[in-house]
């Protein structure tokens, strides 16, 4: 079964505090005997930073969550933060562990408003907290340590705006230009996924449009307007591509989930389809209905799905 992305964050978070917890321990031990003493804690905090992996700021905090450090960067020491109160950033309002360190969950910086971390670790001596080292590291500089995570296959609903599904029963579908030419633009669109290397679609039904993006180009998307997708002209700009070996949906499938849009486009007048999308990569299919709510599944379960289906439980 796949990690959930928030499964997929957790485990780079675990990877990442293995990481700083150590040295973030061992820097707070060694400032524990000159705790409030400005210029040794500096010290020892310029000779720690060289062992924090990433780190952009290191400093210390007294119990209340107000700076008794200055600020210490590779650059040097910054000690315009010297009694900065720290206690209202986002950090500072989460519970440390009672094995005293802290990965704080990701907030947006006060200096860059950029995406960042904190690490703290407890300061003690004889039991009582001191206060606690901080640092703080910039999300562009850690590394990504887990696999590149992966889209779930999981069926997945969302609903869309408010106003429209409270309208929906109050409105009808109306034929668009691909309405009125659907067998041909399914044929030209089927055409150019198996033959010509086009690798994902987003079938924009109401207006008549789809927009596409091929293998010889991936990062670029092209539209096809209502007279593109009537002519099967268009398939001559696109070279012959053999199908990928490597596409989770079958070459021999594409016909049947494309002629299961249509049917779904043309089922009700009320609940219809207003777009889906395909990519053969990933698997994946997604389908728009007039509710302006959508789904996201396997091409397998879409497949298994009967029009009723939909049309019973697009509202």
């Amino acid at each position: 079964m796949q990690d959930t992305w928030k499964e997929a964050v957790h485990n780079q978070r675990v990877t990442l505090a293995a990481m700083l917890s150590e040295p973030l321990a061992a820097i707070a031990k060694r400032c524990e005997p000159f705790w409030g003493q400005r210029d040794a804690m500096d010290h020892i905090l310029v000779e720690g930073l060289e062992t924090v992996p990433y780190c952009l700021f290191l400093y210390a905090l007294d119990s209340n969550g107000v700076q008794i450090s200055d600020n210490v960067s590779k650059s040097g020491l910054m000690p315009e933060h010297f009694g900065r109160d720290r206690s209202g950033r986002p950090y500072m309002r989460e519970a440390v562990p009672s094995w005293g360190f802290l990965l704080s969950d990701a907030y947006l910086s006060a200096r860059a408003n950029r995406p960042s971390l904190t690490a703290l670790q407890v300061v003690i001596r004889d039991d009582e907290t001191l206060g606690y080292i901080g640092a703080d590291f910039d999300l562009r500089d850690l590394p990504v340590t887990a696999e590149v995570y992966e889209e779930s296959h999981d069926w997945r609903q969302i609903k869309g705006d408010p106003a429209i599904r409270g309208a929906v029963f109050a409105q009808c579908r109306v034929d668009s230009l691909m309405d009125n030419n659907l067998n041909t633009a399914c044929a030209i669109i089927e055409e150019l996924i198996t033959e010509r290397g086009m690798f994902q679609c987003v079938i924009h039904f109401s207006s008549s449009r789809a927009t596409v993006w091929f293998i010889d180009d991936p990062l670029r998307y092209r539209i096809l307007d209502a007279e593109a997708l009537s002519d099967p002209d268009i398939c001559l700009l696109y070279p012959a591509r053999v199908y990928p070996g490597d596409a989770l949906i079958p070459e021999t499938r594409i016909k049947s989930l494309l002629q299961a849009m249509c049917k779904l486009r043309m089922a009700d007048e009320t609940l219809y389809l207003r777009s889906s999308s395909i990519n053969i990569f990933n698997g994946m299919i997604s389908l728009t209905f007039s509710c302006d709510g959508t789904h996201y599944m396997s091409w397998e379960e879409f497949l298994r799905k009967d029009v009723s289906f939909w049309t019973g439980c697009a509202a």
